[in-house]
């Protein structure tokens, strides 16, 4: 199987997505620094809004996106390990792959390191929530372009040949229809009088990760461990971990109706 980033050049729907001159601008870098640009806009504009913007809002900022960016390296390199060993001379190979889950879960990490090296007590999750959640959105447009990140074949009349002559699940269409629906319901509920603060980040996460672990099924991904892939099984930990505290009120009371 080819690697989740590396391809033959007729791979993908349109990997150059335009020319500049002599130039060819890449689908894939373009629309995930689209992503970022827009995702950055809209929490800017947010802030703004609600009147929070401050040193410490750009410093969790920065720290959510330095985390999210060395988060969502770190987990391609460990799913791909034997890829990146086998070409550790080519800078090519080993700084092109990223993956969203590894990419949250290091930005809600970058976010809680700078907490406490700053002091900082204010959360933002809240604000973060819908521009991740549209920023993943257009980033996976690049994905799509590129051919990366594709689905297993199918028989629907949206199937999409990225190169092999088989129609296969637009995976990344499905995630970025996903995240477009998670960022209209954040922005719908943010202002809500019984949201607490950094609720709907853990919400995201809860929610992409659950959406992830099912559409690992129809992905093509290698099985790691009891027929699910790697993914499938980061998320289930990740998931485990976010709802820790609901798992543990819900045995105590499971343990207090088997007593009564």
């Amino acid at each position: 199987m080819l690697d989740e980033h590396y391809y033959p050049n007729n791979w993908g729907v349109r990997p150059v997505l335009f020319h500049f001159g002599s130039l060819d601008v890449q689908s894939y870098p373009f629309f995930v620094l689209l992503g970022l640009v827009v995702g950055i806009a809209i929490y800017y504009f947010e802030a703004k809004k609600q009147r929070c913007l401050s040193e410490n809002g750009f410093f969790l900022a920065f720290g959510s996106i330095a985390g999210g960016i060395i988060g969502a390296k770190l987990l391609d390199w460990s799913a791909n390990y034997r890829f990146i060993i086998a070409h550790i001379h080519d800078l090519q190979f080993l700084f092109s792959g990223r993956t969203i889950i590894g990419g949250l879960i290091g930005g809600a990490t970058g976010a809680v390191v700078t907490k406490k090296i700053l002091g900082i007590k204010e959360k933002r999750g809240n604000l973060f929530a819908p521009a991740v959640a549209m920023g993943v959105a257009i980033g996976r447009l690049g994905c799509f372009f590129r051919g990366c990140c594709y689905g297993k074949p199918t028989a629907l009349p949206w199937g999409v040949d990225f190169g092999d002559r088989i129609l296969r699940h637009p995976t990344q269409l499905y995630e970025s229809l996903f995240m477009l629906v998670m960022f209209a319901v954040l922005q719908k509920v943010k202002g809500g009088e019984d949201i607490k603060p950094g609720q709907l980040f853990k919400f995201l996460m809860i929610s992409y990760f659950i959406f992830r672990f099912f559409v690992e099924f129809i992905r093509v991904e290698p099985s790691a461990f009891w027929g699910l892939t790697f993914f499938q099984i980061v998320t289930f930990t990740a998931l485990t971990y976010l709802v820790r505290d609901d798992i543990k009120y819900l045995i105590i009371k499971l343990k207090h109706y088997a007593t009564a």
